[in-house]
């Protein structure tokens, strides 16, 4: 096709954002309700891209509209087009104001509560109008906020679904597992533990079925045992850390997540080998998307974050 002739000049701006509006709301008459036209607008507008491409981008019926191959195909385009635009607002508004603008940060709710928090408070000090918005989720749904652009940036664990050939990663730091006991549990006056002899201990541990819990498992797996009877069950952070602050529960905790904590005096690293090799924690970003300078601010700061984190902990 000749960009020029039949694409350049003749696929407007407004006719992809009506195909995009028909596309996430599956019907032309939900779209058109949407932005304020009527259906024979959005109507034209889909077939005009039709006629200029020679090809058939919708499957209309009665239950609404489903893109075709093809309709997939510049679904996928526009949607960095429109990300491309708005970025590139925005990097007008910084330029006017670098001190202001906004972030999507991604993480896990661990990272949330701890390494994304100091992160945020250190810039927040020296641009206090800079607006953060931290979305705290498991791998699968950062995976997907990060490729539907929903996100700037990931900082995450390398492993499962952000194991993907569409992302670039930077590393920030090699993370391990601990054993962590709240200040007062009798534990910690032992300077050596081994993990067998926690079996029957209170413990309050993630789910076995995602990623957190996974990984508490293998801990357990690791020094030949099953995992243990656990008294409370929460993916919860904050949850587990509470708990731990009595004095009665254990947990198994990413070591960087006990080095920002806000109740940081209240918990305990135990001296347990847990035989787990570290796990990289870094930074991740979608290939060929250009990235705002308040992004690459953040990715500054996390940089100097982590330097503490790059020494065994």
């Amino acid at each position: 096709m000749d960009w020029s002739e039949r694409i350049g000049r003749r696929i407007r701006l407004r006719d992809l954002h009506i195909l995009l509006a028909v596309v996430q709301r599956r019907s032309m008459a939900r779209a058109a309700e949407q932005l304020a036209i009527s259906k024979p607008v959005i109507s034209k507008a889909i077939t005009d891209i039709e006629h200029v491409l020679g090809v058939r981008l919708l499957e209309r019926d009665r239950h609404g509209a489903e893109t075709t191959a093809y309709g997939a195909a510049l679904v996928k385009r526009a949607v960095a087009v429109f990300d491309e635009l708005r970025e590139g607002v925005k990097d007008i508004e910084f330029l006017l104001d670098p001190a202001a603008g906004d972030v999507r940060i991604g993480c896990n709710p661990i990272l949330a509560t701890s390494f994304v928090s100091a992160i945020v408070d250190r810039l927040s000090r020296r641009f206090p109008r800079i607006v953060f918005h931290v979305v705290a989720r498991q791998a699968e749904a950062l995976h997907r906020e990060l490729l539907e652009r929903n996100v700037d940036l990931l900082i995450a664990r390398r492993l499962g679904a952000l194991e993907d050939e569409r992302l670039d990663f930077e590393l920030l730091f090699e993370d391990r597992e601990v054993v962590a006991a709240g200040a007062k549990n009798p534990w910690v006056r032992r300077r050596r533990i081994e993990l067998s002899e926690l079996m029957n201990e209170p413990w309050v541990l993630s789910p076995p079925d995602n990623v957190v819990g996974a990984v508490a498992t293998k801990a357990f797996r690791a020094s030949g045992l099953d995992r243990p009877c656990t008294t409370v069950v929460s993916d919860s952070p904050d949850v587990r850390m509470s708990l731990l602050a009595t004095g009665r529960f254990l947990s198994i905790f990413p070591a960087s997540a006990l080095r920002f904590v806000a109740r940081r005096q209240e918990v305990r690293v135990l001296p347990v080998e847990l035989g787990l090799a570290g796990l990289p924690v870094g930074i991740f970003t979608l290939k060929n998307r250009s990235l705002r300078p308040v992004a690459r601010l953040v990715i500054k700061q996390a940089h100097e974050v982590a330097k503490p984190l790059t020494t065994k902990m």
